[in-house]
């Protein structure tokens, strides 16, 4: 099912995605509402979600959703208003190692379905961000194996429910869909 303004937008580190997602937002007129996904580990990742924050206007409204994503964007979308999630690959690097290094036990499954129904029925305009991982070589490792094919499915499913797909490239936008 494709939703009615759904935006999926993909790229790899530094491409320009989420500035890209952000400039898309302001642009609509609309109130927005920019929904964090990221657990900070250390300081140099806080720096960068501190840039990420200084580049967003004062006014919108901030929620942080390591983990319920659906649930978040459930509460969230109502007409009129805009959406911005970034970003779908820490999202599932949360569900994936767990914070306390525990190991999952079907939550991320139960999540994902939370995250696809609450997407099959959003109202207002939805922009979703996500790195595209899949362009190299096949990992190594068996946990790296793992993440990089449970996002290349994420990153299909939220495609296939969007109306509008971009791949960003060196700052570029291509449209792929929409």
């Amino acid at each position: 099912m494709t939703s009615p303004d759904l935006t999926f937008i993909l790229g790899g580190a530094r491409s320009g995605k989420s500035a890209f997602a952000e400039r898309l937002a302001a642009d609509s007129g609309w109130p927005v509402t920019y929904v964090a996904t990221a657990r900070i580990g250390d300081s140099e990742f806080a720096a960068r979600v501190e840039q990420h924050r200084e580049r967003r206007p004062a006014h919108w409204a901030l929620v942080e959703a390591p983990l319920d994503l659906g649930g978040a964007l459930r509460e969230l979308d109502r007409e009129g208003h805009v959406v911005l999630i970034d970003c779908l690959t820490l999202w599932l690097a949360n569900l994936l190692f767990p914070a306390d290094d525990s190991t999952p036990d079907g939550a991320p499954l139960q999540a994902f379905s939370a995250f696809d129904a609450a997407l099959a029925k959003v109202r207002g305009k939805i922009i979703i961000v996500s790195n595209e991982i899949g362009l190299g070589v096949v990992p190594m490792g068996s946990v790296t194996r793992l993440y990089v094919d449970e996002l290349g499915r994420l990153n299909q499913r939220v495609a296939a429910a969007s109306t509008h797909v971009t791949m960003m490239v060196a700052g570029l936008p291509l449209a792929l869909k929409g």
